[in-house]
């Protein structure tokens, strides 16, 4: 059996945190970054700006990965470099790993473009990423590329519907289970953050802090919306209406 979770740690290095500069002026980056990982899956959660997608890049530009999507053979960049958060950042591996991949949301059609260009699409699904849906597309890339190694995705639910959310939470699985990958995943999906047994650390209120599924914001809100949308539109609708002069 694989030794993952392979990243066991990351912890920022004092010394290099500007708290003048952004991104270590970030509210949730105030007291530092000290981040043990147990799980073979971590969620990243908080709102937009909080900073979870810009740990996460500087994480893979640690790895070596291209910090717009891809694995080590798609990007190779020397120390110097990186962005400043990522050369103020030390990593704890047991054992340590150079396979797996980065995946943005946001810039998949560049990878997708520079697939096609120097790859051979039978490692994907034999078929052009351009020439399937987004959700299609991602899902091949998950599909037939994720094996052993470490995956950090930002907001890979962006192409997927429920439905294929549940498909990868079972990509997930198979991988993790058997403790042959370990993921790191920005999302906002209550679907995905569901998967059992996950750690979930949300960078609201200017810290970084486990949480339980049922205490985020994310599962909450869905809930509470799903429970009683009327309240909801009454509240918004009302709201707008009165800004409109109405």
């Amino acid at each position: 059996m694989s030794g993952a979770p392979f990243l066991r740690e990351i912890v920022g290095l004092e010394e290099k945190f500007d708290r003048s500069q952004y991104p270590f002026n970030v509210a949730a980056f105030r007291n530092g970054i000290d981040i043990a990982f147990e799980k073979q899956v971590t969620f990243f959660v908080g709102e937009n700006g909080t900073g979870k997608s810009t740990l996460l890049e500087a994480l893979a530009e640690c790895c070596g990965f291209n910090p717009e999507g891809g694995n080590r053979d798609h990007f190779r960049e020397s120390f110097v470099d990186r962005s400043e958060l990522a050369k103020a950042l030390r990593l704890s591996w047991f054992p340590r790993t150079t396979e797996g991949f980065f995946m943005r949301a946001e810039s998949f059609f560049n990878f997708a473009t520079y697939i096609e260009n120097v790859s051979d699409l039978r490692a994907y699904g034999g078929k052009s990423l351009h020439k399937q849906s987004h959700g299609e597309s991602f899902l091949a890339l998950f599909e037939n590329r994720f094996e052993h190694g470490l995956y950090i995705l930002d907001e890979p639910e962006a192409a997927l519907s429920p439905q294929r959310q549940l498909t990868f939470l079972s990509i997930i699985h198979n991988l993790a289970k058997p403790r042959h990958a370990q993921f790191l995943i920005a999302s906002h999906s209550p679907i995905l953050l569901s998967y059992p047994d996950a750690k979930i650390l949300s960078f609201d209120d200017g810290e970084i802090k486990e949480l339980s599924y049922q205490d985020t914001e994310h599962y909450k809100l869905t809930k509470d919306f799903l429970n009683s949308p009327e309240r909801y539109f009454h509240y918004l609708f009302s709201e707008a209406e009165d800004s409109e002069g109405y």
